[in-house]
């Protein structure tokens, strides 16, 4: 008996040490920190088993386009006509002069491809699509139907392409049919003035400045930079050019290039402008009290969506695959929705929501979530199992045998919540 005491609390205290705080996460690896642009991550995830007799038939997913240059070209522009301007001026150190020619060097590589897909990305989408069909080899047996949809924008096209090449490639077979139109942005990429209010509260906007303010400082960076400081205060919003600067050194993991810009911040630097991002993100597009928890609800019109293809595929005698290509402000509320792992986690402390949410788990680029669906001959019970970055989640209902759940209680679950809202 001792010894299983003792055995039970050396797991518990390996357990404790394994788990690492988010700034241990980012000061491991300082990719981390660009949230939204973290390059997708190698996988590396566990495949639980079903239960037996059970086997995949039908997959649905959402995903995001893959690594893309930056969408703003002012995310560019602006940096390096400060620096260019200093430069004239004669404030600039030697750190500053060379920041001045790798930005310059990004801002020439990125010319009119603002927004645009990267190789990268493509190669990321055709590993989802490789480990997809390899992990649910069933699903894509012999003349399955592959219905695609993407969004209209251009690097979303690019990435269902990409996918739905390499699915091709693998079975030939496959009936895959492609579309963007905007006749399904409704649920696709849906915002609506409803969503935007909340965000632009009295009380919103005043937890963010003052959050911003406790962890937005580029003294020491500006100082690095330029050789005056009554320069700075004269002619530089430091501010906005530690915010650009950083913003063009996270995109950079997104290229096959070895430029990059990390090296001008510190690791702490790096992790107060994640919980910056993490923050806005939280609250934005997240389960955040501060936007009364609704801000989930943007992708009720996508959920509804899921819901109702699952239910026309499952009667179906063939296998079928559903994929939607989109953006990862429709699958960071998606996964709130869903209340999958700790995305739908609730907190008004901005100071610690950092301990529980981190928003680089949930949407970095080419991030999805598949639902994969499962039947046993003989039997009508159909089961489900959801995966974010094809790792799998735990869901908000009972079952005896997660991460696989029924789905008449997963389905029940979520028109409960979506019947809750719309009243």
């Amino acid at each position: 008996m001792r010894r299983f005491i003792l055995l039970i609390f050396l797991c518990c205290l390996t357990l404790g040490i394994s788990a690492q705080t988010a700034k241990e996460e980012i000061f491991e690896n300082i990719h981390l920190s660009a949230a939204n642009h973290y390059a997708y991550p190698d996988p590396d995830f566990k495949k639980t088993p079903p239960p037996s007799g059970y086997k995949p038939f039908y997959l649905s997913h959402y995903a995001r386009h893959g690594s893309r240059y930056r969408v703003n070209p002012n995310d560019y522009k602006e940096p390096l006509r400060i620096l260019c301007e200093a430069e004239k001026d004669g404030a600039l150190t030697e750190l500053g002069k060379n920041a001045l020619n790798l930005i310059d060097s990004l801002a020439r590589m990125a010319k009119d491809r603002y927004g645009e897909l990267t190789p990268l990305g493509a190669r990321q989408h055709r590993g989802i699509a490789k480990r997809m069909y390899e992990n649910f080899p069933e699903v894509f047996q012999g003349v399955a139907a592959v219905d695609a949809r993407s969004t209209v924008v251009i690097r979303c096209i690019l990435s269902m392409m990409a996918e739905c090449l390499q699915l091709q490639s693998m079975n030939p077979k496959l009936q895959i049919k492609n579309d963007a139109s905007y006749y399904d942005m409704y649920y696709m990429n849906n915002e609506d003035d409803y969503f935007r209010k909340q965000r632009k509260t009295d009380e919103v906007l005043a937890a963010k400045q003052a959050f911003r303010k406790e962890h937005l400082h580029p003294e020491r960076l500006m100082k690095s930079l330029f050789n005056s400081q009554d320069y700075v205060k004269w002619k530089v919003d430091a501010d906005k050019l530690m915010s650009y600067l950083f913003e063009l050194a996270v995109i950079m993991q997104n290229h096959d290039t070895d430029i990059e810009l990390y090296s001008l911040f510190t690791k702490e630097e790096c992790y107060d402008m994640w919980l910056l991002n993490n923050a806005n993100w939280y609250i934005d597009y997240g389960p955040s009290p501060l936007t009364k928890g609704k801000m989930p609800y943007l992708e009720a019109n996508l959920l509804e969506n899921i819901l109702n293809t699952a239910d026309t595929c499952i009667v179906k005698k063939e296998n079928n695959v559903t994929l939607r290509f989109g953006h990862e402000s429709c699958v960071l509320p998606l996964a709130c929705l869903l209340e999958l792992g700790d995305c739908a986690y609730q907190t008004t402390d901005l100071n610690s929501l950092a301990e529980v949410w981190r928003n680089y788990k949930i949407f970095p680029m080419a991030c999805n979530i598949q639902f994969v669906f499962y039947r046993k001959k003989g039997s009508d019970d159909i089961l489900v199992k959801i995966l974010l970055n094809e790792q799998e989640m735990k869901l908000p209902v009972e079952s005896t045998f997660a991460p696989y759940y029924h789905w008449k209680d997963v389905e029940t679950y979520y028109r409960n919540k979506l019947a809750a809202f719309r009243k």
